[in-house]
């Protein structure tokens, strides 16, 4: 995985999962830059995309969640590049990172 674009030099020399989990404990202190995705009002109603094209970042990472591999995503969409993959699960982990809310219970109606 090129983790080239990562903010920590340190990190893109790491094998993969030593420089996520290097990545996650540094807590996201440094700005995250993604070349790759774009967001376009014009463009899929503003949803993320892969470099300005009509393919949802969203999109791809369902491929992947579904089990497809790396190889097969290239081969059936050619405008696909490497590092467009790279990219949306390095953005995937960076929204994953988010503050989240912790619901309350709810009311019971009366």
């Amino acid at each position: 995985m090129a983790l080239s674009n990562w903010a920590d030099p340190e990190l893109s020399n790491s094998q993969p999962q030593e420089a996520l989990a290097k990545f996650v404990k540094a807590g996201y202190s440094v700005a995250m830059v993604f070349s790759r995705i774009t967001v376009d009002p014009a463009v899929c109603t503003g949803k993320p995309c892969i470099r300005g094209l009509r393919f949802p970042v969203a999109r791809l990472l369902g491929l992947m969640a579904a089990g497809e591999t790396r190889e097969a995503i290239l081969n059936s969409y050619p405008y696909i590049e490497s590092g467009d993959i790279d990219e949306a699960l390095q953005y995937a982990a960076f929204l994953a990172e988010d503050e989240t809310v912790e619901l309350r219970p709810p009311v019971p109606a009366k």
